[in-house]
């Protein structure tokens, strides 16, 4: 039994001068009254400060009134321990205080110190919590977890702009107030926003128009490779060139943003496996396998027919180099043939949910609940006109189709490739690539998003890709898997030469 809050004064004094081990009807003895006088000091300083009752938190209360603190603290209270210090010994000592009270009321002080810490913590996965908390625990995780975009196009407006003469562009500086970047509306990308963003890692992708299959399109693919390696080396300050997981994640440790390169459209390979070899050789770390035109061995977005045998042998390829099979842009049934022929995870790089926007560019369920069994990803795109299919899109726009992946295929298989620099028309509230961190801080809005789950949603998920295609490439050389040297078929124009 606990003694009470309150004792008639003179049984109180009884006790604590009482010699005798009795329990004095259940309220014990001078034993359980002696506390440490340095502890006894301290806890007077904290229970007799004007801020002792204000430490107490809301519905918490006392069994009893609190204690007249000053008279129990005794020759402890404030005023008379400059007396003790200075080393007086004529006044009789008072007899020690109770020790459970003390510690009871250390206990409040402590939990009331906890719940002051705990609420913001608490909050910040929950929609109690403000935007800026909510933004603030945004912050903190990307800095600890890298964010990873699958698809950018900021290397295909320096060939429109510059012509990839780029000695004098200084993407470090900001494109924000430079022509012509500043009048297009394709222009959405510069260093200083990738870092205001938090990017952690960002696929820049090497972009060959339809307009030149079967023409030019091994060299322009070349050209676009080697514009963004060199646009990495002269900001070797803010980019990383990397090439694996390990290296994209050590990057995003010392404070670079990774760089990786893909390649968009399979008509840039030429048809050649020895080509799609020499890629990968360059950097180039996924391929779409098809754009807004066919090719010989891949259908594109709604077209009918898959993949042909050497449009199977390609994804094979991909498989034994360690090179991601993107499958944006792909017809229905070449995205069926692809993940049906893929040993390793695929993603879509940049596409939305055709159950929200039914457009041929976006993934049904079916392919979703495909990618879950693959252990692939999508990665939802901004452009409004794959989000809602008309010009007009939000932010919650973009979370509605972040969640349809979640709820069909679950939390591990969702990405970001937003598309800046390709597109014209982001949401409201996603101008630039600035604005990553306020679409994952909206995510924390549902009780249902946690930290982790925003995590594997930010980039966890595609270096977990990475990590298994890797996995893939490896098991295979163990295996003395032999490169492919299947070929399409003869092409018009096609030449063999002989010996003169």
């Amino acid at each position: 039994m606990e003694p009470p809050w309150e004792l008639e004064l003179e049984l109180r004094r009884h006790i604590e001068t009482c010699a005798c081990t009795c329990d004095h009807m259940g309220y014990g003895n001078y034993m359980d009254y002696q506390m440490a006088p340095a502890a006894h000091a301290c806890l007077c300083r904290a229970l007799t400060s004007p801020h002792a009752h204000a430490a107490v938190p809301e519905g918490m209360t006392f069994p009893g009134p609190l204690p007249d603190v000053a008279e129990r603290c005794g020759r402890w209270a404030p005023d008379s321990l400059s007396a003790s210090a200075s080393g007086s010994s004529d006044e009789k000592p008072t007899p020690r205080r109770p020790r459970w009270r003390i510690a009871l009321a250390a206990l409040v002080v402590l939990a009331a110190l906890g719940a002051a810490l705990a609420l913001p913590l608490a909050l910040g996965g929950g929609g109690r919590a403000t935007p800026e908390q909510r933004l603030t625990t945004i912050r903190r995780m990307l800095r600890d977890s890298p964010l990873v975009d699958g698809h950018n196009d900021l290397a295909w407006n320096v060939r429109k702009f510059l012509h990839n003469k780029i000695g004098d562009f200084n993407l470090s500086a900001g494109l924000e107030g430079l022509e012509p970047w500043a009048r297009s509306r394709w222009s959405h990308t510069d260093i200083p926003r990738l870092r205001l963003g938090q990017v952690g890692a960002q696929f820049w992708s090497a972009y060959v128009p339809c307009g030149a299959r079967d023409r030019d399109a091994v060299q322009l693919a070349l050209e676009q490779m080697d514009v963004i390696k060199r646009i990495v080396e002269m900001n070797a300050a803010h980019l990383a060139l990397v090439t694996d997981a390990t290296e994209l994640l050590e990057a995003h440790r010392d404070g670079r943003i990774a760089s990786l390169i893909g390649v968009e459209g399979g008509h840039a390979l030429g048809d050649s496996l020895a080509v799609l070899r020499a890629f990968y050789q360059l950097g180039a770390r996924y391929l779409t396998v098809t754009h807004t035109c066919d090719t010989r061995w891949a259908r594109a977005a709604g077209t009918s027919g898959g993949l042909t045998e050497f449009g199977k042998a390609v994804v094979r390829e991909m498989n034994r180099l360690g090179m991601i099979v993107d499958l944006s842009h792909a017809g229905e049934e070449t995205a069926r043939d692809a993940l049906e022929t893929s040993q390793a995870p695929v993603v879509f790089s940049h596409s939305g949910v055709a159950a929200i926007c039914n457009s041929t560019r976006n993934v049904p369920d079916e392919l979703l609940r495909m990618i879950a069994a693959n252990g692939g990803v999508v990665m939802i795109n901004f452009y409004a006109k794959l989000v809602t299919c008309g010009e007009r899109a939000t932010v919650e726009d973009v979370v509605s189709h972040i969640n349809h992946v979640r709820r069909v295929a679950g939390v591990e298989h969702v990405g970001l490739g937003a598309g800046y620099d390709g597109i014209d028309a982001p949401p409201e509230g996603l101008e630039d690539v600035s604005r990553y961190p306020h679409l994952l801080a909206e995510l924390l809005r549902d009780p249902n998003w946690s930290e982790d789950d925003v995590r594997k949603l930010a980039g966890m998920n595609v270096v977990r890709v990475l990590q298994n295609v890797e996995r893939v490439r490896d098991q295979w050389r163990r295996a003395a898997v032999l490169p492919g040297e299947e070929t399409a078929g003869a092409r018009r124009g096609d030449c063999v030469y002989g010996p003169a």
